[in-house]
């Protein structure tokens, strides 16, 4: 695995790219390799990419609400791929309507996502827990 390696993606029929593109363009400036996926990317082609790259992590996007119906199953389907314990990461607008975020990421963390990120999260803080999460010490 190269603990440098990212795919990124907006997952689903979410079509938002500008986050995508900034999360691009600031993961990148921080020293990552980042397999960008675009819009409207299956589970099936996150876990392709990171397969295919040796990710380390799998970050993903969602704005319009849909995310926890389109990440349903994906920490299984790692396991099942071989991509045991890569790192699992989603962030953004990922469920419908207005709920406290505590409860929403326990939710995802119990669908085996290593970290959740509520909407408006800097690129930074991502990539501090990346860092974190992957022993980075640059």
């Amino acid at each position: 695995m190269n603990n440098r390696t990212l795919v990124i993606g907006v997952i689903g029929a979410d079509v938002h790219a500008v986050g995508n593109k900034i999360l691009y363009h600031a993961f990148t400036d921080a020293g990552f390799e980042v397999i960008n996926l675009g819009v409207m990317v299956s589970q099936e082609e996150f876990i392709a990419a990171a397969i295919e790259s040796d990710a380390a992590a799998i970050v993903i996007s969602s704005l319009y609400g849909q995310g926890e119906l389109d990440c349903r199953g994906l920490r299984e389907k790692c396991d099942e791929a071989g991509l045991n314990g890569i790192l699992l990461y989603i962030g953004g607008n990922i469920v419908i309507g207005k709920q406290p975020f505590d409860i929403v990421e326990q939710r995802f963390r119990a669908m085996g996502f290593d970290r959740a990120f509520p909407p408006g999260t800097s690129p930074e803080d991502g990539i501090a827990m990346l860092k974190q999460d992957l022993h980075i010490t640059d």
